[in-house]
């Protein structure tokens, strides 16, 4: 991990993943790795309003069924073209955030969390009693493909791949800057105090607000790219367990960085996957081997390292600027020059 946070490294995981529909041996890794890639990127936008300005929103799984569920009206029932439907799709879910975020944002801590679960249930009702909009517990199928150029359709998982790790290498650099940004260090001032980013000047609701509605924003497109990959829809997509798993996907990497969301949301579901022989028994597995994660690695795998490379280059720094002690006098006499 010695070279992850510099440019080299960011151009070796790009490497990485341009190569690895030609190292693996059929369509199922395929498919699999690309779902990941799509709840990568819904956790990119969970990672910014929870790991760095600190509001754990727990309606984000139905932010992305909302994404989902646009494209899916608007093709099937509407015959919108996909790509129309597809930016629609996030301007839906940022517009649909604003009213909610507005309200939502006045609250603080575990009281946030609690008004946005039971947003994040609402949502998931509405989806699944709605049926003359939503189709209701029938979901909605025949999802036409992603169009691409020509005769050229995203129809083979190695096409539905790319288009995939371009939408998370597009998401993954703008986060980046975001949070390396002066708006970046806005949000993690206010994430470390309220009362203190306040005395600096920061505007808190205004802040959080855009937050917000970055956070929705990378939640709808995510669920637009699940429905056109999957080409079906269901209101399981707006249950909170996806919630759950992407702050999983976040605790594990390294909550309130970049890298870590990508090393929890593309690492734990291949653990999962390579725990398949064992069946049902997998979970009692993969449970404790979480539990000892969050015991002996609570900032994630990606925080840990990051926190361990800062005390070094601090004790390093502390050596650098300690004064060397003069050579001890002989008695009798001054020091050798």
């Amino acid at each position: 991990m010695k070279y992850l946070d510099r440019r080299i490294g960011w151009t070796l995981l790009l490497l990485a993943g341009l190569a690895f529909p030609y190292v693996i041996t059929g369509d199922y890794q395929l498919t699999v790795m690309t779902s990941a890639y799509i709840f990568a990127i819904a956790t990119l936008g969970l990672n910014l309003i929870t790991g760095y300005t600190g509001q754990f929103n727990l309606a984000h799984g139905g932010f992305m069924a909302v994404g989902a569920y646009t494209v899916g009206i608007l093709t099937v029932d509407h015959q919108v073209p996909f790509w129309i439907a597809f930016a629609l799709a996030g301007v839906v879910t940022t517009l649909i955030g604003l009213p909610l975020g507005f309200v939502s944002l006045r609250l603080k801590g575990h009281y946030f969390s609690i008004f946005t679960l039971c947003i994040g249930y609402i949502m998931y009702l509405v989806i699944e009693k709605w049926e003359s909009l939503t189709h209701g517990d029938s979901g909605i199928y025949g999802l036409p493909a992603p169009p691409g150029f020509g005769d050229f359709t995203f129809t083979s998982p190695l096409a539905k791949y790319y288009l995939v790790f371009g939408f998370l290498v597009v998401s993954t650099f703008v986060m980046h800057r975001i949070v390396t940004s002066l708006l970046g260090r806005t949000f993690m001032a206010i994430r470390n105090s309220d009362e203190l980013a306040e005395s600096l000047g920061i505007n808190l609701s205004r802040n959080k607000l855009v937050s917000f509605l970055l956070s929705v924003f990378y939640a709808g497109i995510a669920g637009a790219l699940y429905a056109g990959t999957e080409r079906t829809i269901g209101t399981g997509l707006a249950e909170v367990t996806h919630t759950f798993n992407m702050t999983m996907f976040m605790l594990v990497g390294g909550l309130g960085t970049v890298l870590g969301t990508l090393v929890g949301a593309i690492g734990l579901p291949w653990l999962t996957q390579s725990l398949q022989f064992l069946q049902e028994y997998r979970f009692v597995v993969f449970g404790p081997v979480l539990i000892l994660l969050v015991i002996f690695v609570p900032l994630g795998i990606v925080g840990s390292y990051l926190s361990w490379r800062a005390r070094q280059a601090s004790r390093q720094a502390l050596l650098s600027a300690k004064p060397t002690a003069p050579e001890a006098a002989p008695e009798g006499g001054a020091p050798h020059a």
